[in-house]
């Protein structure tokens, strides 16, 4: 078996990472280390994915950082990762489904694919169109205000008297009209 060094599924290393700070504290080599063990050698992320992610999930609150640079998992942390566990209960549920009616494990994830980005499509314009309904009304609340801020300014100037340099200015303009 070949040794994966760099690539995993996109996310997966977040997942570990909160996964393995849940079984206790850890400093980033100690992630490093473990990951390889658990793989028995076939994937070792390196340190400049691991201290990047770490600063990540410090940032989000999903971990803390104790003495000896050793991480822990927050609560935030583990209900993130509860939600990940969750979806990964709904996926494998549904692949032994299709498993149990005869289809491969690749025409499994193939259905799977599908249904995922049918989803993610469905959610997507839907996200378009409040992003686009709410601009809109964004824009006709703005220039309703503008309107009736500029009708209150036209208002007040025709109720104030004219500033003295303006009457002196008015009265010239009306001579030079003459």
């Amino acid at each position: 078996m070949s040794k994966v060094t760099s690539r995993v599924p996109r996310g997966f290393t977040r997942f570990y990472v909160l996964q393995v700070l849940r079984e206790g504290s850890m400093t980033g080599k100690g992630i490093i280390e473990e990951a390889e063990r658990r793989s028995e050698g076939d994937w070792r992320p390196s340190p400049g994915l691991i201290y990047p992610l770490l600063g990540r999930l410090l940032r989000e609150g999903l971990i803390e950082e104790g003495e000896g640079g050793r991480f822990t998992i927050t609560p935030e942390g583990d209900a993130a990762l509860e939600q990940y566990t969750g979806i990964q209960r709904q996926l494998e549920k549904q692949l032994r489904v299709v498993k149990r009616l005869g289809l491969s494990m690749l025409t499994t994830g193939k259905f799977l694919a599908e249904d995922a980005l049918d989803r993610i499509m469905v959610v997507t314009e839907r996200a378009n169109e409040m992003v686009a309904k709410g601009s809109k009304d964004l824009q006709r609340g703005f220039y309703t205000k503008y309107r009736s801020f500029l009708e209150r300014e036209l208002e007040r100037l025709k109720e104030e008297p004219p500033e003295p340099d303006e009457k002196r200015r008015q009265g010239a303009d009306s001579s030079n009209t003459c």
